[in-house]
């Protein structure tokens, strides 16, 4: 298992450029629990598969899950610090954080 420090700056940005794959809520446990979702499950997966020309084409490897997967959020003064803990490669974990954040989330750490 891995644990990832990942950092929100300006939660309010915190958004993908596809409203319906994007993070919804805005406080540190509700966008854990989005997070936390998005691994655990391949529901995130499956909407961004249905919203593709050939859906049918797309390789099933980057729908990876992790039953096991936990994420705790924390406020921390204007940003959200999010501790991420999987069996996920960094590869499907950058992808779920860019589908739901977009570009506005930073990697301080890896352990």
């Amino acid at each position: 298992m891995t644990r990832y420090y990942i950092r929100l700056p300006n939660p309010a940005l915190a958004r993908g450029t596809e409203p319906q794959l994007s993070f919804q809520s805005a406080g540190a446990d509700g966008l854990a629990k989005e997070l936390q979702d998005a691994l655990r499950t391949d529901t995130l997966f499956q909407r961004w598969r249905s919203m593709q020309e050939a859906p049918d084409e797309i390789d099933d490897s980057a729908s990876a899950i992790d039953k096991g997967a936990s994420v705790r959020g924390e406020q921390s003064h204007t940003a959200i610090d999010l501790v991420v803990n999987t069996t996920l490669s960094s590869t499907l974990l950058r992808q779920r954080l860019r589908w739901l954040a977009g570009s506005h989330w930073q990697l301080h750490d890896v352990r």
